[in-house]
């Protein structure tokens, strides 16, 4: 859950998670919707099926947990640097780290002058973090490595008289802290267009359909898109109350999505709606699917907009 979040927001979701899936054994039986939905609003899903199904696979394992770095490694989701902490933390392997605190405190630490996403620049940084690791207390040696990043050596107002790093840091004697990392360099986004039905019957229940496993929002339930208006309107049925909605913005990585939501209210609708497998949601029926941010989103705005109708109406 820490891979690309913060840490206070990821404790309740952390909190709620363990409660729920106590042991691997509970997480590796449950139903993936069940995991997803638990795991709604962290985003980058892709983390909780690797999770999973790294959970189904340590279970299958007739010695337990993996031992090793390279045996982490081999599973779904852990890469590189995660395996390297689970070993030396749990194990004391002599395995280094490369999170993005600890890149920050080495970039800073060696002055260097390059973005750090780069191939090269991460590769001198792996051989630097490796010819950097102690022969004993492994395990406290990568926990504090991260620490200093996450509490001393952060990305905006470092404390450096407090860093134990300070009279080797070759950034601090070179007045350099504030300008390194080097950030990645800006490019522009492309803007991508779809259209989402918002299919809700005359009771106020809304469809949902499940993703692909694969491609954003994988395995979740969101509303079925739709490449163009045109294609949209092909799955209303005859007399549907319709309604446009106002188009939104959500940013990917590598591009920003303009969602184009339809509200359309109809009590005909096809068994078989957009040809896919999905779920429909009443307005005060408890969730128990994982939801793609903007279905959240747009469930709260239609549920709202119910509710005050019927307020209006009583």
């Amino acid at each position: 859950m820490l891979q690309q979040t913060q840490v206070q927001t990821v404790i309740p979701y952390f909190l709620n998670f363990v409660e729920r899936f106590p042991t691997v054994e509970a997480l590796a039986q449950a139903p993936l919707d069940q995991v997803l939905a638990a795991w709604t609003g962290l985003g980058y899903y892709a983390r909780a099926r690797n999770l999973h199904r790294a959970a189904q696979i340590i279970c299958q394992m007739n010695d337990g947990f993996p031992k090793t770095q390279a045996d982490w490694a081999a599973l779904p989701g852990i890469g590189r640097s995660t395996a390297s902490a689970i070993s030396a933390i749990c194990f004391g392997e002599r395995a280094a780290i490369l999170d993005g605190n600890v890149k920050r405190v080495l970039a800073r630490f060696l002055a260097e002058p390059d973005w750090p996403g780069s191939a090269a620049v991460q590769n001198r940084l792996w051989s630097q973090a490796e010819a950097l690791l102690p022969n004993a207390r492994l395990g406290d040696y990568t926990q504090a490595m991260m620490d200093l990043g996450a509490t001393i050596c952060t990305r905006t107002r470092p404390q450096c008289d407090h860093c134990p790093l300070r009279s080797d840091c070759q950034a601090l004697s070179k007045d350099l802290v504030s300008q390194l990392p080097k950030p990645k360099p800006k490019r522009s986004r492309p803007i991508k267009h779809i259209w989402m039905l918002i299919a809700q019957a005359q009771s106020g229940a809304c469809f949902l359909e499940q993703r692909p496993l694969k491609g954003i929002w994988g395995g979740l339930h969101s509303f079925p898109e739709y490449s163009s208006l045109e294609a949209l309107e092909n799955d209303l049925p005859l007399g549907a109350r319709r309604a446009e909605l106002t188009p939104f913005k959500h940013g990917f990585t590598h591009y920003e999505l303009i969602i184009h939501p339809l509200r359309a209210i109809s009590d005909h609708w096809k068994r078989d709606l957009h040809n896919a497998s999905g779920v429909w949601i009443e307005p005060n029926q408890p969730i128990d699917v994982g939801l793609s941010k903007p279905a959240v989103f747009l469930l709260n705005q239609v549920f709202e907009a119910r509710n005050e109708l019927s307020a209006a109406s009583d």
